[in-house]
């Protein structure tokens, strides 16, 4: 039985594969290779793009999926999440999908081998189907992203997809400077700045995060537009560098990203979304078929 838990789970070879896939995928309808499988969702915190994704993913590899309404299930009864796991799991369904605000709570349900976990983002920490689709984009644009040079701007500390992004893109071989306040800062070796302007001519590829200021206890800035006003990723900033400019979504226009950014042709904020459909689809594949 094997997981996605982290990217890490993953050799080089496998995720190769997933790379290898998505693009045959993105090239080429493909059949219904999972036209036996039923997958569950467990989604405890919103999503749209990582769920809808997921979904049509699933179905476009003739799979079913069926979604747990957890407004409606008996973890609003008083259900443990491990009881509530466990008897989705006697109906003997293929795999789970789950986004938890716990991290350790993909790994703890992957543990009890009852079923193939699949981490749809999970606390601070993790969302590897992100960062394979972050990859993905970059290596579509560039061919190689080995010795490129990528800055991750914004609340990094509090952003599942940066810890992800971190681990898999240095073992591809990129360069990564972290770009935020201190206080949005986690400990890390990488080289650390707070300001963009002072390595923006070093860089091919900027990762602007979602500012969550509702998640910081001592609020460093008093409201967004504080926080726009140093990490807006604008025009007058970019300038006519050649620089790739990549979010995760939601973006928070005029926040993260200005408006006159988000039309230009260097940002491939809507082509990161189109890619993770494929790199779902290449997920499943590997788990479900290679596996």
């Amino acid at each position: 039985m094997q997981h996605l838990i982290d990217t890490k789970n993953l050799t080089l070879r496998q995720i190769n594969s997933v790379l290898s896939d998505a693009k045959e995928f993105k090239t080429h309808k493909p059949i219904a290779l999972l036209r036996d499988k039923l997958l569950i969702t467990l989604f405890f915190e919103n999503s749209t793009r990582t769920r809808s994704s997921f979904e049509i993913a699933t179905k476009r590899l003739g799979a079913s999926m069926v979604h747990l309404d957890l407004n409606k299930s008996s973890t609003n009864k008083g259900e443990t999440l491990e009881d509530t796991f466990t008897n989705l799991c006697a109906m003997k369904p293929d795999g789970v999908i789950i986004r938890h605000s716990e991290n350790h709570i993909p790994q703890q349900l992957a543990d009890m081998n009852l079923t193939s976990v699949i981490n749809a983002g999970a606390g601070n920490d993790t969302h590897p189907t992100q960062a394979l689709l972050d990859l993905f984009t970059m290596k579509e644009h560039f061919g190689s992203v080995k010795g490129k040079t990528i800055a991750i701007v914004g609340d990094i500390l509090s952003s599942r997809v940066a810890g992800s992004n971190i681990r898999l893109l240095k073992r591809m071989g990129m360069n990564i400077i972290l770009v935020a306040p201190k206080d949005f800062m986690p400990k890390s070796d990488l080289e650390q700045v707070e300001k963009l302007e002072e390595i923006i001519d070093r860089v091919n590829v900027i990762m602007s995060l979602r500012a969550q200021l509702e998640r910081h206890k001592k609020p460093i800035f008093e409201n967004y537009e504080l926080y726009a006003n140093e990490y807006c990723i604008t025009k007058e900033l970019l300038g006519n560098r050649d620089i790739l400019i990549l979010h995760p979504g939601p973006v928070m226009r005029n926040i993260d990203i200005s408006d006159e950014v988000l039309e230009d042709s260097r940002c491939k904020v809507l082509e990161q979304v189109t890619n993770g459909v494929y790199i779902r689809m290449a997920i499943l594949k590997l788990l479900f078929l290679d596996s």
